[in-house]
């Protein structure tokens, strides 16, 4: 959350300087203050591992956050009780005509197809349409990252020559960026995925900045420069034994997986793993719904977009 300081306070003008966010008396007083609305669209199957992960990230901020739950009707969930969805999820057609702060859209164990060939991705499409007229901020993870940056500006996957898997350090290219206050200059952030977006490909495209890379994973933060989309390529929320779980499944099933690297103490997946994402990953959400959500968006969401 800001400070508030008086408007002609000699140390505004430092604090500022130092990229440390500051309210003057002025804007407080004419602030009105309401719960945010975010929209969450699950397409991860462990539908209540993701959402509890996600959520725990908006929780732990001093804004006031109203989520609501979203799924698609094409397809049909397989590893979560009906009664679970039917309970708390809502669907497209329920929330097309409202308006929305914030709305995330998670990533899905698909990135091997091709984007036609998922089943819902008809209705992934309307729903990202519909978030450039009824959504402030959209923030797109890792899948769902590669969806909305094909979908929105053309950008494709490609497919890796093998799983992409562990935990790595990453740059922050743009320290001044809000999105990053609070963090290092170096942070580390999980990945799990077969494919990967280029960065020089992002780079050619004139509305889309890239925010931090890693040597080893590539691009990890694309936004819009109006800072209406998001799109990050990893797992900031992801909890200590994920990654464990992933590789404890692949290898039941006998595929040729490799032991998530930076992750086990020794590379011993009989080590509990160390969890060095945690307070970035924190920071990262937080800035993401102060900043770009709650200090931007209108009082009045059916204003949204329409300046």
């Amino acid at each position: 959350m800001p400070i508030k300081i008086p408007d002609s306070l000699p140390a505004r003008q430092t604090l500022e300087g130092e990229n440390i966010f500051v309210m003057t008396e002025y804007r407080a007083m004419h602030q009105d203050i309401r719960p945010l609305k975010i929209l969450l669209l699950n397409l991860m199957p462990t539908k209540i591992v993701t959402e509890t992960q996600l959520l725990r990230k908006f929780s732990n901020t001093p804004l006031q956050v109203q989520v609501e739950l979203l799924r698609t009707v094409s397809h049909s969930a397989q590893n979560v009780d009906r009664s679970h969805l039917e309970s708390f999820y809502t669907s497209f057609a329920a929330v097309k005509d409202t308006y929305y702060d914030g709305l995330v859209i998670t990533g899905a164990p698909v990135e091997n197809l091709d984007f036609a060939q998922v089943d819902y991705w008809d209705e992934l499409c309307q729903i990202m349409e519909w978030s450039k007229t009824h959504v402030h901020s959209t923030l797109h993870i890792c899948w769902g990252a590669q969806a909305g940056l094909f979908y929105h500006y053309g950008v494709p996957k490609h497919s890796l020559s093998q799983k992409l898997f562990g935990v790595f350090d990453h740059q922050v290219l743009k320290p001044s960026s809000p999105l990053f206050r609070g963090i290092d200059d170096r942070f580390y952030a999980p990945h799990s995925r077969y494919t990967e977006v280029w960065e020089e490909e992002i780079r050619n495209v004139p509305e889309l900045e890239v925010l931090a890379v890693s040597e080893e994973a590539g691009v990890f933060a694309v936004k819009t420069e109006d800072s209406h989309q998001f799109f990050f390529l990893g797992h900031l929320e992801y909890d200590r034994n994920t990654l464990a779980l992933e590789y404890q499944r692949d290898v039941d099933k006998g595929k040729d997986i490799h032991i998530p690297l930076h992750y086990f103490p020794g590379d011993d997946p009989s080590q509990t793993p160390i969890v060095r994402w945690r307070s970035a990953g924190q920071l990262i959400y937080t800035n993401w719904l102060n900043y770009y959500v709650y200090q931007t968006t209108p009082y009045d969401l059916n204003t949204l977009h329409k300046d």
